[in-house]
């Protein structure tokens, strides 16, 4: 989840103006979880699932 969207429960403030200092720790941890820290979980099993499609249809392709 993205820390723009999020309102912090200190200070009732969106987190990304960092008004508390709650609110500029979460934006600090938010910032530093990387690319897939905002990647939701139902977003990776969908991806998962996908990937393992792939790699069925591309078995069978070669066993046929």
């Amino acid at each position: 989840m993205t820390y723009d969207r999020l309102v912090c429960a200190n200070c009732a403030a969106p987190v990304a103006e960092g008004r508390c200092p709650v609110c500029r720790a979460n934006r600090e941890r938010l910032q530093q979880e990387g690319p897939f820290g905002a990647v939701s979980p139902a977003t990776l099993l969908a991806l998962l699932l996908a990937l393992i499609a792939t790699v069925a249809m591309l078995a069978a392709y070669r066993t046929a």
